[in-house]
């Protein structure tokens, strides 16, 4: 492409083009089936690597079913590789095809996935507990808490709100759960292939981590991230060799002295070149050695697994949602279990104050609605009501 298309380009891979929402939403809708999938997988006993797999290779096989025909190569794919992290593990336990670890009755489960058409990236996370009937307890204070911190981001990420204002929100919401948000974790603007781009909310403030100030603007997507726990919220990296999802950093060059570097970081800059991706996806045995010599010298970046301490409960909801003209639209999410939680907003006025406020922008000249399809679990995006403060944190998300 020559420098001159270049402007003419980026100008149209934005929301105003119809082609691009239909874009996000066809990957949002194989992701949020893709999700039911991988829930459905969800038992006891069951091998996690297993399940990890099922959810890549779903979104795969969809993905791939997509505009075969265009004359243009459009890629499309997996955006974040399945993750399925455990009880007091926050984020990206993606494990290897050697490792046995299995799912147990009781477990507080979170699947994080991701999935991209022509670079337009879904992305999703989701908490359930391994259990019969209404979750009870810390288990659903934890839930409730990052569901109603969700819902309350989803209201205020609105063109014109800045947003600090969502980083405080979150954090008063999980406080009234005597849940706390986990530091460091950020909520991204979505761009073509990138996942993780510049204007970002910030979970917690606090003297390491600074953002800058920033105001949503109509037209632009977010993956909104809301991790909550029971404990301190501060992560701990454990076991470096437990890390196994990493992304090329585009702008890093080095020549690597080890032939199997060498030879790793090509199969990546062949299958993987944008993406972050899942080592299971390499030759294991190759891949161990070549990818230490990539990450020291910043060719990768590494998406570590990280704990809370042993005892304490992690949930962790994430959706993407597009600033359209009209209103706020998210396009992922997956109905919660019930929830009985130990805590109660009812008597907040400021989070029923948030949580009242509605997701679309009302038309001038008072005309009459169109009604939308009615949402369903595959995905698709409906009008988000006010949401019920005496739901207590339990709503399904739409």
């Amino acid at each position: 492409m020559s420098d001159d298309e270049t402007p003419k380009e980026e100008k149209e891979l934005d929301l105003t083009s119809p082609e691009v929402v239909t874009k996000y939403k066809s990957a949002a809708e194989i992701l949020n089936k893709a999700l039911q999938l991988v829930l459905s997988q969800c038992k006891p006993k069951a091998k996690i690597v297993e399940i990890c797999e099922k959810g890549d290779s779903f979104i795969r096989e969809q993905t791939g079913n997509m505009y075969k025909n265009s004359k243009k190569k459009i890629e499309r794919g997996v955006a974040f590789p399945t993750c399925i992290s455990v009880n007091n593990i926050f984020c990206h336990f993606s494990p290897l095809a050697s490792d046995e670890s299995v799912l147990e009755e009781n477990d507080i489960v979170k699947i994080d996935m991701g999935c991209h058409i022509d670079g337009f990236i879904a992305v999703v996370a989701h908490t359930h507990v391994l259990q019969e009937g209404p979750v009870s307890g810390r288990a659903a204070d934890v839930i409730a808490a990052a569901n109603t911190a969700a819902e309350v981001a989803l209201r205020l990420v609105r063109p014109g709100r800045k947003n600090k204002e969502v980083t405080e929100a979150i954090q008063k919401v999980a406080a009234a759960y005597d849940c706390k948000i986990v530091e460091g974790v950020l909520s991204h603007q979505l761009k073509q292939f990138v996942i993780d781009g510049n204007k970002v909310i910030l979970s917690v403030t606090n003297p390491e981590t600074r953002v800058d100030d920033a105001e949503f603007e109509e037209n632009e997507v977010y993956a909104i991230d809301i991790v909550t726990s029971t404990g301190d919220g501060k992560p701990r990296l454990l076991d470096e060799k437990q890390t196994t999802i990493y992304k090329r950093a585009v702008d890093k060059n080095y020549h690597l002295k080890m032939k199997s570097s060498r030879f790793i970081f090509s199969e990546i800059n062949q299958k993987f070149p944008i993406m972050p991706f899942t080592a299971r996806a390499l030759e294991e045995k190759r891949a161990r050695l070549g990818l230490v010599e990539c990450v020291n010298h910043d060719l990768l970046q590494p998406y570590p697994v990280l704990h809370e301490k042993p005892g304490d409960l992690v949930a962790h909801i994430k959706f993407t949602v597009l600033l359209m003209p009209n209103g706020s639209d998210r396009i992922t999410s997956h109905a919660l279990q019930e929830l009985k939680p130990t805590k109660t907003i009812e008597h907040d006025p400021e989070i029923k104050a948030w949580l009242a406020l509605g997701t679309k922008t009302k038309k001038k000249g008072g005309g009459k609605k169109k009604k939308g399809k009615k949402a369903d679990a595959q995905g698709e995006s409906a009008e988000a009501e006010p949401m019920d403060a005496t739901s207590n944190g339990a709503a399904a998300q739409e």
